[in-house]
């Protein structure tokens, strides 16, 4: 049996892919060539080079795979046309399902976001939680969008399922799609100094290895049809930063940002992008996001699926570890 992880050269999508082939799985992997480096190679891993959006880079990619994880996605936070996020995120997601239906692929697990759940407004949001909120960004509506296609196939009997990651970190590339990560880089060298707003505003923070041992479960023990939360634990911007400190035993100097100049700061910056193609460090759009809650409750992929969190402190410690470790090897990370 074969598997295909659509994204699969991404910081998740390549921790999932060599992560199934050590434990002895064929593994098919589609992602854009440029994408295609030299980040991990296995004996049971073959890659194919090719679009989501082209029904026939899907198909050769999925030829004689029963499953399919599905993380290709564009994730970034801003694009210079914004219609690029529902173009990936919901029609791309309608070609792989499409595909699958027709080669009658055995079961998908989609991945959506905690975010497409809305923010928790002093309520854990869990994945019955009837979202009330505006959507913030296109990609947390394109997201949103894609996880309304998932339910329609599977009402035409593809049986797939759904899986929320929360904010994720741990050892992978320090990109933009590994921020978090990045962030505590920056803080260990002495190069991050901001905390948003009055840093009491609460995030969910999954350990990477937790979300794959997820996505896993998810495949084997989840329900078609139906979403989980992969996250951890709940924790502020103050809370973030305070633990970090303390397991590292270094402390340095921690300004907040308030509200009003980070969301006058996003305005600049997204008046820079549309008339300089300028890439924003951050939009009005994450700026909302960012200053509103976003606790979760992973209690149903815990009772479901066995999904198990590694206490925060102790995947602060690990992350920590191999942050060092890279930087004696190679210098500075971030």
């Amino acid at each position: 049996m074969k598997i295909l992880v659509t994204g699969g050269n991404g910081f998740i999508g390549s921790r999932l892919a060599s992560h199934l082939a050590e434990r002895g799985e064929i593994v098919n992997v589609l992602d854009l060539p440029t994408a295609h480096g030299d980040r991990f190679r296995h004996c049971n891993v073959h890659f194919f080079s090719g679009d989501i959006l082209n029904a026939d880079d899907v198909e050769r990619a999925l030829h004689g795979c029963d499953r399919v994880y599905h993380l290709a996605a564009y994730a970034r936070n801003w694009a210079p046309d914004e219609r690029t996020f529902y173009e990936v995120n919901v029609r791309g997601t309608e070609v792989v399902l499409a595909a699958a239906l027709r080669l009658r692929v055995k079961k998908v697990v989609h991945t959506s976001s905690n975010v497409t759940l809305g923010p928790s407004n002093g309520v854990l949001t869990s994945e019955s939680t009837h979202r009330t909120d505006e959507f913030f960004t296109p990609y947390e509506h394109s997201k949103y969008l894609a996880e309304e296609l998932v339910r329609r196939y599977v009402k035409r009997g593809l049986d797939v399922v759904i899986v929320n990651p929360t904010r994720v970190f741990g050892p992978g590339p320090i990109n933009e799609s590994n921020s978090v990560t990045k962030m505590i880089a920056w803080y260990l060298e002495g190069n991050w100094h901001w905390i948003l707003g009055n840093g009491k505003m609460v995030g969910n923070y999954v350990y990477v290895d937790d979300l794959i041992e997820g996505y896993v479960r998810a495949m084997e023990y989840g329900r078609s049809g139906e979403n989980y939360i992969l996250g951890g634990e709940n924790i502020s911007f103050n809370g973030f930063f305070n633990m970090l400190s303390n397991v590292a035993k270094r402390r340095y100097r921690l300004f907040h940002l308030p509200a009003w100049l980070a969301k006058s700061f996003s305005k600049v910056e997204e008046f820079r992008s549309r008339h300089f193609r300028h890439y924003p460090l951050i939009t009005q759009g994450w700026a909302k996001t960012f200053l509103a809650d976003w606790a979760n409750s992973c209690e149903k992929a815990e009772r479901e699926l066995g999904y198990v969190i590694t206490p925060f402190n102790v995947a602060m410690k690990k992350t920590i570890g191999w942050i060092e470790q890279k930087r004696n090897q190679q210098g500075s990370l971030a």
